[in-house]
Formats: C-alpha cells, structure tokens, sequence
C-alpha cells in the first residue's frame, strides 16, 4: 500500500514523460514480483495508468504506444478498468495499423472473450473489442485477419475448448450492427446514443437541444407547398444524420396529416411522421459507406461462426429469439442486413439435427422468427421462395411433420405454397398433399384449388393419386372389422406392420402391441389410422419423440401407453400432455428428467 500511494503520487503530477515512463515500467515490475496473491496488487497499477491516461490528453502517439508496452505484462491476466478500455479504444480507431494492435491488444482480446461473463456489466470490454475486430479489417489483408482471428478462437480442433467465447464474439457482433443504426432509432424518445453515454451524457437534459436527425426540407415553406400538391404520390422526403439515409415516400392522406403541424416552431421527427402516416408505402435506409462497412464487418463474422459445426447450435440458439425490436418498423427496413444474414439462415436450414433447424421457429407462439421473416411476404424475403421451401423440407424432414405445422403454413402461407407447388417444388407438392390427408383445409373451394394445382404438375399429379389411394386403403382399414387385440412379433420393422396393416380392416382394433420389435417412428403414420386404438404397448422399441409428437395430435381416444426402455426425452414427453383421454403412462427406463415427471402430473 505504501508503494502504491508512493506511485500515486509521483505520477499524479507528471513533469517529463521519460521519467513518467520509467516510474511506470518500475510500478508494473513490483505488481509483477510482488510475493502477495492479492487481485488489488495488479488492478491498483492499471487504475494509476488509466487516471494518468484521462488526465493528460496532450500524449503523442509514441508516447502511447510506449506505456501501453509497458503496462502489457500485467494485462496477460487482468482485464483493463473502463477508462484504459476507452483509451485502447481510441488508439485502435486513430492507429488500426499499429503493431501495438497486433502484438498487445489480441492476446488482451482473446481473454476478455474466453473469460467474460457478462458485457452487460463491463460494457466498454465490449466496446475495446469491437474497436479491435475494426482496426483488424482496416489492415491490408481485412477479412482474412479477422477470419484468422476468429479461427484463432475456436481452436484447430473441431470442438472449442472455451465455452464463453461463442456468446461473447455474438454478443459483439449484435451490439455493434445495432449500433451502426443507433442514433436513427434513439431520435424517437431523445434518449442518449451509446456514443453519448461514452462521453458522459446520460440524461435527456444534458444532450443538445437540436438531435443531428431531423427532416431536411428543400425550403423553408415546403409544407405549405406540400399542402397543395394533387398528386397521388409526393417526391420523396429525405431524411439524414451522421449515418444514414432514409428515404420515405407518402401518398396525400399523410401529407394533409403532415399540414396540420404548420405553424409549429419545431420540426417534426420521422417517427412521427410515421406514427400519424400509416400510409407509408415505401420505406428504404440507406447507410453511408463507413457505416456500411462495419456493419458487413460484423455481418461476416457471424457468417464465419455458422461456418464451425460445434458452433452453430448454440449460435442457433442465441439467434432463435430475434435479438431486435419487434416494434421498430425502421429495423425492419434494414435490408443489407437481412440480405447478408440470409447466408447464416441458409445454413441453419441445411443442418440435419434438429437443435439446430428447429430454431428457424419463434421462440413461442405470437412471436415471429427467422422462418416467418425470410418466408414470401416476409420483410426479408428477396427471393422467389427458395430459401422457404428449404426451411420448409427440413422442418417437415425432421419432426414437423404435424398438424399444428402444418395449420400455420395453411393459415399464413398457403399462397406460396400453392405457387411453389405449380412451379414443381416438390416439398411444397407433400405439403398440400398432407394438408388434404389430414383434413386441414375446411373450403371446398380452397381444397379445389389445391387439387387442380397438385393436378398441374407430373410430380403433383403423381402424389395426389397416391394421396387417393392411400385414403381408398384408409377406408378400407377403418372399416369396422378385424381383431380387437393384435401383438406383432418380435424383431418386425415398419414395413412390417404397413404390410400388415394393409392387409385387411381394423376398425376395431383397441389393444396393438408392438413390444419388443425393431418398429421407429416412423410407424406413427400407420398408427394414427387406427381410430378405436385405446391401448399401445411400444416396450423395447426405437419409437422416439417425432412419433410421440404425431401420436399426440391423432390419437386422442388413447387410454394407456407403455414407452419402457424406449429413446424419447423429455421434448417428446412434454407433447403427450395434449392427450387428456390417457390414463395409464409407464415411462421406466427412459431419459425423463424431474421437471418433465412433475410437468405431466399436473396435465394428465
């Protein structure tokens, strides 16, 4: 303590710099060889720095560059205080080709994205290393130094050995595309822009009273003239700060709305011209170029980290609740953004295991997700539905294949649906087969339309009429008949029970036991044909949760259900919780958790 204050002393009023140097490189080598195991022992000299550093303002460059050299050594294992992160900062936006970026600050870097847990209490950690990743595009090589960089963090193998470093690179990359879009948003209720609370501002009443957006006019009596204009569509209103562009076309129904602040000393904001003008027809944001590049900097990073397979389940699901405001109609006019992200899309819908697709869905009903944004009529679809029907055979590949599915894309995309399936897509041409095979659509009219759509295709016409022969062989099945207990024997597969289930009608058939055979889940779709079914006993078998999940929707008269030593988790155990006629549950053997077991006591 008393070499520290000694320090503090001495450095509190600095004289000659080259002294200051030195008492600085003395300070860092008794931290260093200090016997005490205290954290204090490191932080005191890097606080004494970083007051030193926001005191003295008139630094040259080398000057900089030499005490950050000097205090290197101790940030091998101690995160820098704010105020050293914001000189880091600035030495990274003035400097970006220094070697003191490359040699000092990756490894400094590197550890705040191993060992952080929480930017939200260090936010100026996150903002050094955004500045960092910049600095490293601005190099020659750009996106290959950062491509290394980010290689360097995941690791040669195959899977990352640091788990904190994934939430750590998204939580940047999220927080620095907002912010090339803050200013434009926080216009709405004048609260201060990130860049403000840098620099000390933190209430309303400390900004400047004019906010850098506002709406440019070509004259100062273009509202009256507005005013008289007849056309139906006015010249666009151009609206501009530090960063952005935006672009807003109206028609007169806004315009006469607009005439009504005439007199008003202050100028009116864009949001509300678009709150009272619901009418905006076109709504387009430009970025300037500097903005435009960090935010593809950012961008393709989160295309590097759906590149890693280890990766892309947790960034699935760090993506799956869409990280921006739902409300904001101005996010969502972000093209670029959409256009680039589209690549990470792309990739989620390729990936066959399901933690991974499964989060194109919202996070919960009401809410929508990646697979409603990017599906025709979504705000960043720009394609003719390619994307969609990719997201679409996946999630129906997997286990999607359900009623509630499928009564969404009826309800909400049955339309693109049906021009996908006149143009050949073939998993658009199962989707409105399914839809017709489990009574989805009610319209006679609408049904129809889909079967002379199937009809106008040789894939659709070829589906359809196995789709009818199929419904003659349901009837067939269904008719009141046959045993009222069967038990297959063991070692049988699905195409077993098919064959036999095709063999005659078992419209009685109340007790089916399929103990003990090699049956999946896939012989769900010949068990939901069996209307009297009360009792299934799938002992020993590989029926796992998408044939669960299919059960659940079908079967509603089911009475007992044995699922020992089966594979289904707790997913597929939750969706049994719909069967309110189930009365008889034996789950021994399987991978039920605690939670799921007091979850299913309260429903069934």
């Amino acid at each position: 303590q008393k070499k520290i204050y000694k320090y503090k002393k001495v450095l509190s009023n600095p004289s000659r710099w080259e002294v200051v140097l030195k008492e600085i490189r003395t300070l860092v080598d008794m931290a260093l060889t200090s016997p005490l195991q205290d954290d204090s022992i490191h932080q005191a000299p890097l606080e004494i720095v970083s007051k030193l550093l926001s005191e003295n303002n008139n630094l040259t460059t080398q000057d900089h560059e030499s005490i950050i050299v000097a205090i290197a050594p101790l940030l091998e294992n101690n995160h820098p205080p704010p105020d050293l992160c914001e000189f880091f900062c600035k030495h990274c936006r003035e400097r970006p080709r220094s070697m003191v970026v490359i040699e000092v600050f990756t490894p400094v870097v590197q550890r705040i994205l191993k060992h952080n847990m929480d930017f939200g209490k260090c936010p100026r950690l996150r903002l050094f290393t955004q500045e960092y990743i910049l600095a490293l595009n601005e190099l020659n090589a750009g996106m290959e130094v950062v491509k290394k960089f980010i290689h360097s963090m995941h690791g040669p193998t195959g899977q990352c050995p640091h788990p904190r470093v994934l939430p750590n690179l998204v939580a940047v990359c999220l927080a620095a595309i907002y912010s090339c879009y803050e200013e434009f948003i926080n216009s709405r209720d004048n609260s201060p822009s990130l860049k403000e609370i840098r620099n000390g501002c933190q209430q309303q009443c400390d900004r400047k009273p004019n906010l850098p957006l506002r709406l440019l006019h070509t004259s100062p009596d273009l509202v009256s003239q507005e005013a008289t204009l007849t056309e139906s569509r006015l010249k666009p209103v151009i609206v501009t700060s530090n960063e952005i562009h935006v672009e807003v076309e109206r028609n007169n129904t806004a315009n006469q709305k607009m005439t009504a602040n005439v007199g008003n000393d202050s100028e009116p904001n864009l949001i509300d011209c678009l709150m009272v003008s619901p009418t905006c027809s076109t709504m387009s944001i430009e970025l300037s170029a500097q903005a435009d590049r960090i935010l593809g900097c950012y961008v393709e990073i989160l295309k590097m980290l759906s590149d890693y397979d280890d990766w892309r389940p947790a960034l699935a699901s760090l993506l799956q609740p869409i990280p921006f405001p739902k409300d904001n109609c101005l996010f969502l006019s972000f093209n670029f953004f959409f256009r680039e992200l589209k690549y990470v899309i792309q990739r989620f819908a390729e990936d066959p295991r399901q933690e991974v697709h499964s989060c194109l869905l919202s996070v919960r009903a009401g809410k929508d997700g990646w697979f409603q944004l990017y599906s025709p009529g979504g705000v960043a679809c720009d394609d003719d539905g390619e994307l969609f029907a990719s997201m679409v055979h996946i999630l129906m590949g997997s286990c999607y294949k359900t009623k509630k599915f499928l009564l969404s894309l009826a309800e909400n995309k049955l339309g693109p649906c049906m021009l996908l399936a006149l143009r050949g897509n073939q998993t658009m041409v199962e989707i409105l087969c399914l839809m017709l095979e489990y009574n989805i659509i009610d319209n006679n009219d609408t049904q129809l339309q889909i079967i002379s759509t199937l009809e106008s295709t040789d894939v659709g016409k070829r589906m359809y009429e196995q789709l009818c022969d199929r419904q003659r062989e349901l009837k067939e099945l269904q008719r009141k008949g046959g045993p009222t207990r069967l038990t297959l024997p063991s070692k049988s597969t699905d195409a077993d029970l098919a064959r036999l289930l095709s063999s005659g009608s078992f419209g009685n058939l109340e007790n089916l036991s399929l103990a003990f055979t090699n049956v999946t889940s896939a012989c769900a779709e010949h068990l939901i044909k069996l209307p009297s079914l009360k009792q299934l006993n799938l002992w020993s078998t590989q029926f796992g949760d998408a044939g669960l999940r299919l059960l659940s929707e079908h079967l509603t008269m089911l009475q007992v259900l044995n699922l020992c030593e089966t594979p289904v988790t707790d997913a597929g155990l939750l969706a049994l919780s719909s069967m309110k006629s189930l009365c008889s549950l034996n789950m021994n053997s399987t991978k039920l958790s605690a939670d799921t077991y007091e979850d299913l006591k309260v429903f069934l």
